[in-house]
Formats: structure tokens, C-alpha cells, sequence
């Protein structure tokens, strides 16, 4: 028997190769679940560019940045609901209800005849896709064995990286083609296929830990955290008292959040508070300009779905080459260094949008300035998922994990809440465009400002991602 001596000196059995992800055993869940991965990101991703149509047809564009700000918000309620159940039961009801809910969402947005139908169905969407998402990480803990892992988490990436590619310009061409119903219909007989290939591999699991609490405190404050956000979509242009509202819903957003996340967060401590206010912050600005990129185009450059679509895919493919080559340096580019130039080159890119939109530039260069932004989104986050690592105790990755998560899709969410109040606000008055881009370059600013604090005396060596 052949034995191998560790650093330490113990004297250990090598394990036998486990079968790869794609063997037989492993290969219809290992598709089902990327392909689950793969049409949630495509619906996340897909109507960016289909929005500005179903606004137009269905006179929705008072709510236009609620329907995306709903599902980011109530993912979150998903995120925190199905992780603790989870915990307690395993991870097939969670998933099953997970895909339950997605689908319905589906449905209800696809056949929605009015906008606050629509909405009503991203609300549902999201509630599912966030909790999917969820219960298909406790699946993978469940099925594969841990040497396995991180080859399935790459194939997790990938379904995001394709969706971000070519999401956007299908979503256009079934719109140009057929209708932007379709967009969410069918997807739902996709979903339920892909369900189907998970769930032979979910026979036989054993459940959580009963003995575990439910988190009965967290989920509570994940769901006034999203009623906050879907508050302030709405209380804004209430007569005389909707600016107070809205910063009332803010302050009470804020006050939510604060116990999904490390202490400091909110205070941008030095070290893992500010790695996730940064991913926030980033995130948020990113998100805030991308969703009204189409807008712009449709309406202002009379471009169709699908060429606008095209733009977001330059940023998208910038985003996904941007990602490789950090991976493929390594430590040669260290963790600081690719926040820096990730931050920067976001606000330059929302910068340059910005600009280009106030001198009623060319189209050509929106699409070519949003390039930057999208890499300098695929630099810095996979750096910030290393650091967040690096900066946990192995008891905190869960938490801190998550906690990353919720900071994407609460500081996208808070975003736009704000950026869909200024752009109903102004869009009788003056350019809206410019008010919501000149908010995104806001918060790019704030977290250039911040990157110099994720640093911290007692941080670990630079993690390569």
C-alpha cells in the first residue's frame, strides 16, 4: 500500500480517485444542476435587454427598476429560507420548492396582461432563484465527494459565464422574432427538465440536522430588509412626503442588512467589513448602469432589442476574458493590486457611459466604453471571493460566504430602488439617463475610495484566485 508523509510529518493513505463529475454515476445530476445554474442566470441576465419592451407594452415604466430590484431583494429572503432549511432537512424539499417557485414566477411573468403583474412575477421569480441556488450548493456537499468539488463549482461558473455571453442577444432575437413573452415561458418545461435530472441523485439523502434552530431572527430581518428595498421603489413620488419615505425605507434597509453581514460592514472597517462593502458597492454600480444601458439605446438611438442587446454582451464577454487571465496569473497579480485596477476601470467605464450619454455621443461608443467596466467586474470579483476566504476563520466561510452574496444582490437592489425613484423623478423634467449614470459613478467612486482599506495588519498572505 502506498503511503504519502504530509508537511507535518503524518503518514497518510492516499484516497482512491473519485469518478469525475461527467462519469456515469455523476453525469445527469452534474447536468441538470449546472443547467439549472445556467437558466437562472439567464433569466437574471436575459431581460436586461428585453425590459424596454415589455415597459413599452405593458406601460410599465414607472415600475421599470422595480422589476429588477424586487427579485434581487426577495432572493435574498430565498438565500437565507432554504440554507437554514437545509440545514434541518437536507436539500431536497428546499429544492424542489426552490424550482417550484422559479417556475411560477416564470408563468406569472410570461402571461402577466399589466406591469404589476410582471413584477409580481419577478418577485416570485427571484424568491425562487435564490434559494435554487442555495440548495443546490447543499447538493453538492451532499452528492459529490469533496475532491470533486471544486470541478462542479466550475461548472456552476461556466453556466454563469455562457448566459452572460449570449443571454442577452437571445433573449433580443426571441423577442424580435416572436415575442418578449416567450423570453420567460419558455424557460419553464427547461427548468422542469433540468429538475428532473437532479432529482435521481436526491433518493436516498439523508436530512439535516433537526436539532439545528431555525432561523427564525435572520429570516425575519432578510425579509424587512427586502420590503425596505421594494418600499422605496415605491414611496418616492408619493406627494410631499415620498422623499421622506424613501429615506425612512433606506435607513430601515440599512438596519436589516446590518445582521446578514460581519460587524463593521456598514462602518467600512479595515479588512473583511470593507472586502464585502466594496462587492457591494461595485456590484451596485455596476448593475445600476447596465440595467438602463438597453433603455438608453431603444429609446434615445432607436436601436432594436438585439443590437442593444450586443452591447451588453461586449461587457459580458470583457467580463468573462477579464476573469481568465487574473486566474491564469495568479499570485504574479496580488489580491490588492486587482482591486485597484477592477475598481478603476468600472468608473471609468460608468464614467465614460455617463459622458457619452451627456454629449449624446454615438452608440458605438457606449458599447465600447462598457467594455471596460465589464473587465474590470471579472478582475477584481473573483479576487474578492479569494480575500473574503483568506480573511475567514473555516468556521466563518458559511456565513461570510453568504454574506458576499447578499452584499451583490442587496447593493444591486438599493440601487436601483434609488435609481428608478430619480429616473420616475425626472423624466418629465430633465435626462434621467444622466441622473441614474451620474448615481452609478457615485457609488464607483466610493468604492475606489474604500479599496485601500480592505487591507488589514493581520491578513494572510495574498490568496491567487
Amino acid at each position: 500500500m502506498i503511503r504519502m508523509t504530509t508537511e507535518t510529518g503524518e503518514v497518510r493513505t492516499p484516497e482512491p480517485d473519485a469518478p469525475g463529475i461527467m462519469s456515469g454515476m455523476y453525469l445527469w445530476v452534474t447536468i441538470g444542476a449546472c443547467a439549472l445554474v445556467f437558466l437562472g442566470a439567464f433569466e437574471s441576465l436575459a431581460v436586461t435587454t428585453v425590459m424596454p419592451v415589455v415597459s413599452a407594452d405593458l406601460g410599465g415604466q414607472r415600475l421599470y427598476a422595480l422589476a429588477f430590484a424586487g427579485p434581487l431583494a426577495t432572493g435574498v429572503i430565498g438565500m437565507v429560507a432554504a440554507g437554514n432549511w437545509a440545514d434541518r432537512r437536507g436539500p431536497t424539499a428546499p429544492l424542489h420548492t426552490a424550482v417550484a417557485a422559479f417556475v411560477a414566477g416564470l408563468l406569472i411573468a410570461g402571461l402577466a396582461p399589466s406591469m404589476e403583474a410582471f413584477v409580481a412575477g419577478r418577485f416570485v421569480q427571484g424568491l425562487g432563484s435564490g434559494g435554487m441556488i442555495v440548495a443546490l450548493y447543499v447538493v453538492v456537499a451532499r452528492v459529490y465527494p469533496q475532491k470533486r468539488h471544486p470541478a462542479i463549482f466550475a461548472g456552476f461558473a461556466a453556466a454563469w459565464v455562457v448566459p452572460s455571453l449570449i443571454g442577452p442577444t437571445v433573449a433580443a432575437v426571441v423577442t424580435d422574432v416572436w415575442s418578449w413573452h416567450w423570453v420567460f415561458l419558455g424557460v419553464v418545461v427547461l427548468s422542469l427538465a433540468a429538475l428532473l435530472m437532479v432529482v435521481p441523485a436526491l433518493r436516498g439523502l439523508s436530512g439535516g440536522d433537526v436539532s439545528a434552530p431555525w432561523a427564525f431572527g435572520r429570516l425575519g430581518w432578510a425579509v424587512l430588509a427586502a420590503l425596505a428595498v421594494l418600499a422605496l421603489n415605491l414611496v418616492g413620488d408619493v406627494p410631499g412626503t415620498g422623499p421622506v419615505l424613501a429615506v425612512a425605507a433606506v435607513v430601515v434597509a440599512l438596519i436589516a442588512v446590518r445582521p446578514l453581514a460581519p460587524r463593521g460592514v456598514l462602518r467600512a472597517r479595515r479588512g473583511l467589513p470593507t472586502v464585502i462593502l466594496v462587492r457591494g458597492l461595485a456590484a451596485g454600480a455596476f448593475i445600476g448602469t447596465q440595467v438602463y444601458l438597453p433603455y438608453l439605446l431603444t429609446d434615445r438611438y432607436a436601436l432594436t432589442p438585439t443590437v442593444a442587446g450586443l452591447a451588453l454582451t461586449g461587457g459580458a464577454l470583457a467580463w468573462s476574458i477579464a476573469s481568465t487571465v487574473q486566474g491564469w496569473l495568479g499570485a504574479r497579480l496580488p489580491n490588492m493590486t486587482a482591486l485597484r485596477i477592477g475598481t478603476a476601470f468600472v468608473l471609468v467605464g460608468i464614467a465614460a457611459v455617463l459622458a457619452t450619454t451627456v454629449l449624446q455621443s454615438g452608440a458605438l461608443v457606449i458599447a465600447v466604453t462598457w467594455i471596460i467596466a465589464g473587465a474590470g467586474m471579472g478582475l477584481m470579483i473573483p479576487r474578492i471571493s479569494a480575500l473574503t476566504l483568506a480573511l475567514s476563520t473555516p468556521e466563518e466561510h458559511g456565513f461570510n460566504s453568504s454574506a458576499l452574496t447578499v452584499a451583490d444582490s442587496f447593493g444591486s437592489a438599493m440601487v436601483l430602488a434609488v435609481a428608478g425613484t430619480l429616473f420616475a423623478a425626472l423624466a418629465t423634467t430633465t435626462d434621467p439617463f444622466t441622473a441614474v449614470f451620474s448615481l452609478s459613478a457615485v457609488i464607483a467612486v466610493a468604492a475606489v475610495i474604500l479599496v485601500p482599506r480592505v487591507s488589514h495588519p493581520s491578513a494572510r498572505a495574498e490568496v491567487a484566485a
